[in-house]
């Protein structure tokens, strides 16, 4: 995860498991890395993950407090801003939700998550454009990140470039582990369906034109 992180190992992981694995996993990894701060006696580390286990809760005002402590301990965690970021979006705090994510950005230059969710966060609010400039800094960073790409498809979509978003996705689709993540194969593999079908469509009325 980011190079502030006392863990950045499990912190990935954790990153992971929110993402694509299971609740469970998420708060056994968050537990961990509770446990091993404590015993580090880190306590900006021991803020963050208590964040985390509140997150999995669901408990996201309880997550914010500790956000804020372990940024008053490390000013220099990027996740700990983007991870405050996301709690209040999770409450509808929209306001304010930009500025953190830019502090994260501002205090971790090189930490792609917190790109990739600013623009997961401005995509949901409109700004297409812009959020495809988060993506492309995120790979930049981070070039085999799927969720991303799988995003930038989205965004694509939302901008009407239907061959982009259906390269972006073919890309989800060639990252992903074998095996894994059922459910957004499935996902993803009807999207493209929609979207060749769309492209098919453009290229009958192209010709029936010309």
């Amino acid at each position: 995860m980011g190079k502030h992180g006392a863990f950045p190992v499990l912190r990935k992981k954790l990153d992971d498991a929110i993402t694509y694995g299971t609740k469970k996993d998420a708060l056994r990894l968050a537990k961990e890395g509770l446990r091993r701060s404590i015993k580090a006696r880190l306590v900006g580390e021991e803020e963050y993950f208590r964040g985390q286990v509140e997150i999995v809760r669901g408990r996201y005002s309880y997550a914010i407090e500790h956000f804020d402590a372990a940024i008053r301990h490390n000013p220099f965690d990027g996740a700990a801003y983007n991870d405050r970021a996301l709690c209040m979006v999770e409450l509808g705090v929209l306001e304010g939700a930009l500025e953190y994510f830019d502090k994260g950005i501002e205090a971790e230059p090189d930490y792609a998550t917190v790109y990739h969710n600013k623009g997961w966060f401005l995509n949901n609010i409109g700004r297409h454009t812009q959020a495809l400039a988060c993506f492309e800094k995120t790979l930049e960073l981070e070039p085999g990140r799927a969720v991303t790409y799988d995003n930038l498809a989205d965004a694509l979509l939302n901008l009407g470039d239907l061959a982009g978003a259906l390269r972006a996705y073919k890309k989800v689709l060639k990252l992903l582990k074998p095996g894994s993540c059922r459910g957004i194969r499935k996902n993803i593999k009807q999207q493209m369906r929609t979207i060749e079908k769309l492209l098919s469509d453009e290229r009958d009325n192209h010709a029936k034109k010309g």
